[in-house]
């Protein structure tokens, strides 16, 4: 004969202190478990205001630095003022997203502690699935995360930076740990997976060379224009309105080619990567300007690209050889006739080999 489980006595005043006691115990684990998961919230908080205090204030100094009021501003200031705002705002977002989730992680950890400390003797077997899944199911969230963290550490990127990643070329308007947010010229919001970049070209960071090819008529004297086109170069190099945005004094690389009844002329000039499309445009309009007030006919302004070989090497510029003086005349080697006397012969006119054999 099977026995039943005795049912509970309601009127046993024990039963009723068992679970006055179990809801007390329950009601203490409970309001645990909210000042656990409060203290995280408030250290969370904690942690996003200190971060957004820091970046403000980096900012703030980088304009103050700079003597601007605004941050798009900053464009007249020196590179290193804008890369270090850039750089900061994604540390900044990126130092937002983790503490985001690792206190979410620490606030589950506890609550599960108190009122399920079952569940945490267990976590080794959790450990365990959760290690086989980041082998099998999680590794390109892995890769995407590694590779984030590096492209931050290395500032390889940063927001407002206007970059090429292959997959999507425009402005970084977010970067988090796995992916990062690119806006093309159209308006278009790339997500683009960190662990699917392979090369960055970041065009924001550094200096940009503007290239023009001039297209002049071949009975041009080449001293008068060259002469021409860099007094043109370096008035806009030291106009005051520009003077911010251009880097380093102008180059004439001389004559590129001639072709046909034609000849063109390479004129370059450094500038601020976002100010090169100005640069040049400002550029373009006072060369045939004076080209023009020179009674030149200018056939075309041309933008060019330099890629490939042609563009590794020309990095530098160019560095025709400058050395005016004249060298030594490069010794010949003749034969030696029996009356010639030899190099060691002494100043009276011995041979010292001679004199040796005596």
């Amino acid at each position: 004969m099977m026995t039943t489980a005795t049912e509970a006595d309601v009127t046993d005043p024990g039963f009723w202190q068992d679970v006055l006691a179990n809801l007390a115990t329950f009601g203490w684990d409970l309001l645990t478990a909210v000042v656990a998961v409060a203290a995280c919230v408030l250290i969370a908080w904690l942690l996003r205001f200190l971060i957004r205090r820091v970046v403000k204030r980096i900012v703030e100094g980088a304009k103050s630095k700079a003597k601007v009021d605004d941050t798009r501003a900053l464009e007249r200031s020196p590179l290193a003022s804008v890369r270090v705002v850039q750089r900061t705002r994604t540390l900044g977002s990126i130092l937002t997203n983790i503490v985001n989730v690792m206190m979410v992680i620490v606030a589950l950890v506890l609550v599960f502690s108190i009122l399920a400390p079952n569940v945490i003797t267990s976590l080794s077997l959790l450990t365990a699935a959760v290690g086989a899944g980041l082998g099998f199911g999680a590794q390109n969230i892995v890769k995407d995360v590694l590779n984030g963290i590096f492209i931050v550490a290395e500032d390889q990127v940063g927001i407002g930076d206007v970059v090429d990643l292959g997959l999507a070329t425009g402005v970084v308007e977010f970067v988090s740990v796995r992916i990062t947010h690119v806006r093309d010229v159209n308006g278009v919001l790339w997500y683009v997976r960190n662990g699917e970049i392979t090369r960055i070209g970041n065009m924001t960071q550094g200096w940009s060379r503007v290239v023009l090819d001039l297209t002049l008529p071949k009975d041009v004297v080449l001293e008068d224009v060259e002469s021409l086109l860099t007094t043109t170069a370096q008035g806009l190099a030291h106009d005051p309105r520009w003077r911010s945005r251009v880097i380093g004094e102008p180059e004439v690389w001389g004559l590129e080619s001639l072709e046909g009844e034609t000849l063109v002329i390479r004129l370059v000039i450094k500038a601020k990567p976002t100010a090169k499309d100005d640069v040049a445009r400002e550029l373009r309009e006072r060369l045939r300007a004076v080209l023009l007030t020179e009674g030149i006919d200018v056939t075309g302004i041309a933008r060019a690209t330099l890629e490939g070989a042609e563009g590794a090497l020309r990095v530098r510029g160019a560095n025709p050889p400058t050395l005016t003086s004249t060298l030594p005349e490069r010794p010949t080697w003749r034969p030696r006739t029996p009356d010639q006397p030899t190099t060691d012969q002494t100043a009276d006119g011995r041979d010292d080999e001679k004199e040796g054999d005596a």
